[in-house]
């Protein structure tokens, strides 16, 4: 997102932070609420183009959005939806991905509150590599021809009761509705959602061999040390990797002995 766009979001994410920070709402039923109002908007092209118009006030917007939603969905969903039309909007486009991006955060928030967060970090990153490995899944997940109905029932069949709720939640609405991205874009986007819900970094780590618990720690606490902030690690065993060990942080790839290159990645940071 561009300029305007940003500061939108910005915005709407201390809303929606405010807001289910509130013991009186329940942060799993706004994000359904939520994911609705993003499907009607994807779906009505107009009122999105009416709703984002920089030509309108912000009021009459919001106004719009308050007597189109307000016996549709609960109160805090219709004000942070109507406080979001009020702001500027780079394209009409973005309001869609901004609301789709609040309904994820508040299905994981919830999942926080009850203390599962780490659970679906876990199963979106597993998720993720199922699919990558099954093209035969990948297929049957992406295929344009398939019914939703067919692909939610394909998911439930995979994930119902092997999975956390929200887990099940954020991937069939992924599924159901792509939005013209891929299945890896989606679970990639999902996954860095769920860490920044504990203001950390994702680490994928892919060894040649399963790390021990000791060997867990000592790599998150000298990853957190070089980045300076908390890092989540996924973890992944590929008997052919190179050196040993694999470890990508955003775009910073790391291979070979965790020792020797840890140390590097140090006096990089440092220098």
């Amino acid at each position: 997102m561009n300029g305007a766009s940003r500061e939108a979001l910005a915005a709407a994410r201390e809303r929606l932070d405010a807001l289910t920070d509130s013991t009186s709402v329940d942060a799993g039923s706004l994000a359904d609420e939520l994911a609705a109002v993003t499907a009607l908007l994807h779906r009505e092209v107009s009122l999105r183009r009416v709703l984002t118009d920089p030509a309108q006030g912000g009021e009459a917007k919001a106004e719009l959005a308050q007597r189109l939603l307000g016996t549709q969905v609960s109160g805090p969903a219709v004000d942070l939806v109507s406080g979001m039309v009020r702001s500027r909007w780079s394209q009409s486009r973005d309001l869609v991905d901004a609301l789709e991006e609040l309904a994820n955060t508040a299905d994981l928030t919830a999942a926080q509150k009850r203390g599962r967060l780490d659970s679906v970090e876990d199963e979106l990153f597993r998720f993720g590599r199922i699919v990558s490995s099954n093209t035969e899944l990948r297929a049957a997940l992406t295929n344009r021809s398939a019914t939703t109905s067919a692909k939610g029932e394909l998911l439930r069949s995979l994930l119902g009761g092997r999975a956390e709720a929200t887990t099940e939640r954020l991937v069939t609405r992924l599924v159901t509705a792509p939005r013209g991205r891929s299945l890896e874009t989606g679970l990639e986007s999902l996954s860095k959602l769920a860490a920044d819900r504990r203001d950390r970094m994702v680490a994928v780590v892919t060894s040649a061999v399963p790390l021990s618990d000791t060997q867990k720690l000592r790599l998150g606490a000298a990853l957190a040390k070089i980045y300076g902030r908390p890092m989540h690690l996924n973890l992944d065993v590929d008997p052919e990797v190179l050196g040993g060990i694999r470890v990508q942080v955003g775009d910073e790839v790391i291979n070979g002995s965790i020792a020797d290159r840890l140390e590097d990645a140090g006096r990089r940071m440092a220098s």
